[in-house]
């Protein structure tokens, strides 16, 4: 499951084996995904396509949900927030909206940048920032543990992102 611009929960595979891609499609997401900020022309040209093919191609792969849009990333140390650190949270699943109150609770949590949903012992993990060790134990205590339905809760310190790339081998 993913999350829409509005928060609404969307599956994270509408169409999964239902859209096949050729070598064209291949050539022309490679070249999007090195570069989204490229202009039109400069990416038919390196995908080997007209514009005019370029953009038909496009239009076809969004109206296909194959690409949901061009993001801005944001490195939040440069405005200083030093301290990202990944929460497994469990959750007391006798109560009947566990997830459902936990979920639309944490959402709330500006520092919270990402929220994913497990089967297994981790129930959910939750992407948190903060500016330092203090700003993160405040974070913790007053909106973190405050959340609805936690049983358990593991944090792991992020050290250093050594992978961080979203492309596709295509």
């Amino acid at each position: 499951m993913d999350l829409s611009n509005d928060g609404e929960i969307i599956p994270s595979c509408e169409n999964c084996g239902e859209f096949m891609l050729d070598d064209t499609d291949r050539r022309i997401l490679r070249q999007f995904q090195a570069d989204p900020e490229a202009s039109t022309a400069d990416l038919a040209d390196r995908a080997g396509v007209t514009p005019t093919t370029l953009s038909r191609r496009l239009d076809r792969l969004r109206a296909a949900g194959v690409l949901r849009g061009v993001r801005g990333q944001i490195h939040w140390p440069a405005l200083g927030y030093a301290v990202e650190v990944s929460l497994r949270v469990t959750l007391d699943k006798t109560a009947p909206r566990a997830f459902d109150d936990f979920i639309e609770a944490a959402r709330e949590v500006p520092e919270v940048l990402e929220i994913q949903t497990f089967l297994g012992q981790v129930d959910v993990r939750l992407s948190v920032i903060a500016r330092d060790m203090g700003h993160y134990q405040q974070l913790y205590r007053e909106n973190i543990l405050t959340l609805p339905h936690i049983a358990d809760i593991e944090a792991l310190m992020h050290v250093a992102r050594l992978k961080g790339q979203e492309a596709l081998p295509l």
